[in-house]
């Protein structure tokens, strides 16, 4: 496995691009990914009841194996709550996106249902269809497979993002390389099951729809829902991923050696994209792992991983450099795990050393200040040994901060 300085559009047969057509004031706010070839297609969306246009068609796309050539994205509108006026932009925007894809004039009519819509932004308003109309003609157009494109893609997906969520990894699939590449965005609205996040994954391994969903859905059990940035569930989540076979691979497999291979990289990228989501978080000053281990199933850990991730408590604790570790147990004795709290350990750990708070269930005196010191770091790790089995699991999340309720309090102003 080896990690590239790319984009989106670096498995072979894949183009990108990324525009500011009005949807927004300043930044990009149209991206497209287009393939020359027809992609077989897997997604997992939303479980918020409520969920976007965009979510639909797509749905809709999976449900009816559709193969897909593309998919365009808007930034700056949601296109969310909007009704039947918000499903026919969404088709509308389907529709001048297959017709542009048309004009470039493919080996095969590209028809709207070969296509995919996703929109990130805020929730309730109409989409500006006059200047996206205008955008999707324009960009059609500059789609390429330059770096320049790629990151130019990445850009036009963002909404509250400080910066682009770009990552990309060439394996071998026997004598052959493949390349598998992913751009998301996301900042707020994060929490496991999905949180307002996109992630667009592209490759040009040769795998089937049905073999993509299976790895698809288990990675972002592991990953995008090991996330949480606020603890709200948005309506247009979205993980897709497209693989186009250009590579002339032979097809993976279940089970086979090359199947094991591309496994474990979809799932590396999915947790570094996701990572990078959590380090974005709204008003962010701390990158928090959580870490379980010695429990009696992975399930079990990860209720408990997500219980201190989520919590409030233990986040405003991680702003204010607080060792508080009876806020991580308390969000450990609520998770609806099965532990025996008197065997727990826990321990933080960063770049400044480690130390231990809890042991078997006691207290620990620590030196305040060293604890401190572990605490001004950025990034900080807490241990949590449970003593009781086997299993362990892993999640990620970050503080909550002034900063957080600014953002939010004007968002949409």
């Amino acid at each position: 496995m080896e990690w590239l300085n790319n984009g989106i559009n670096s498995p072979k047969g894949f183009k990108s691009a990324g525009i500011h057509c009005g949807v927004k004031r300043k930044r990009k706010d149209l991206s497209i990914i287009v393939s020359k070839s027809p992609c077989q297609y897997a997604g997992v969306y939303t479980k918020n009841l409520v969920k976007a246009a965009p979510v639909i068609w797509n749905m809709e796309r999976l449900n009816k194996n559709d193969l897909i050539f593309g998919v365009v994205i808007n930034s700056g509108n949601a296109n969310a709550c909007t009704g039947e006026k918000g499903y026919k932009d969404c088709v509308n925007m389907a529709i001048q996106f297959s017709d542009g894809l048309n004009e470039l004039k493919y080996n095969t009519i590209i028809k709207k249902e070969n296509v995919l819509v996703a929109s990130t932004g805020v929730i309730g308003i109409p989409l500006k269809m006059n200047v996206i109309s205008e955008g999707i003609n324009t960009i059609v157009k500059t789609a390429s497979s330059s770096k320049k494109s790629g990151l130019d893609a990445a850009e036009g997906i963002m909404t509250t993002d400080k910066f682009t969520k770009v990552k990309a990894l060439k394996i071998k699939i026997k004598d052959k390389e493949v390349i598998i590449a992913g751009m998301s965005k996301g900042s707020g609205m994060i929490h496991p099951n999905m949180g307002t996040m996109l992630s667009f994954i592209t490759t040009d391994a040769n795998i089937s729809s049905e073999l993509l969903t299976e790895i698809l859905k288990e990675s972002v059990n592991d990953t995008y829902n090991m996330i949480s940035v606020d603890g709200d569930t948005s309506t247009n989540d979205m993980v897709i991923v497209l693989a186009n076979g250009e590579s002339g691979s032979c097809e993976i497999i279940k089970n086979s050696e090359e199947y094991y291979v591309f496994k474990e990289a979809i799932n590396k990228l999915n947790e570094e994209l996701g990572k990078l989501i959590v380090k974005d978080g709204e008003g962010a000053t701390k990158f928090i792992e959580v870490q379980v281990n010695e429990m009696n199933n992975v399930e079990e850990a990860k209720k408990m991983v997500h219980a201190v991730i989520t919590s409030n408590l233990v986040k405003t604790a991680f702003f204010g450099e607080d060792a508080n570790w009876g806020r991580i147990l308390c969000a450990l004795g609520y998770s609806g795990a099965d532990f025996d709290p008197s065997k727990v350990d826990i321990k933080y750990v960063s770049a400044s050393g480690e130390i231990l708070l809890l042991d078997q269930g006691q207290p620990v005196k620590f030196d305040e200040d060293y604890a401190l010191e572990i605490l001004k770091q950025e990034e900080i790790k807490v241990i949590v040994n449970c003593n009781h089995g086997n299993s362990s699991a892993k999640g990620w999340g970050c503080d909550f901060s002034y900063d957080y309720v600014k953002i939010n309090g004007d968002y949409r102003t």
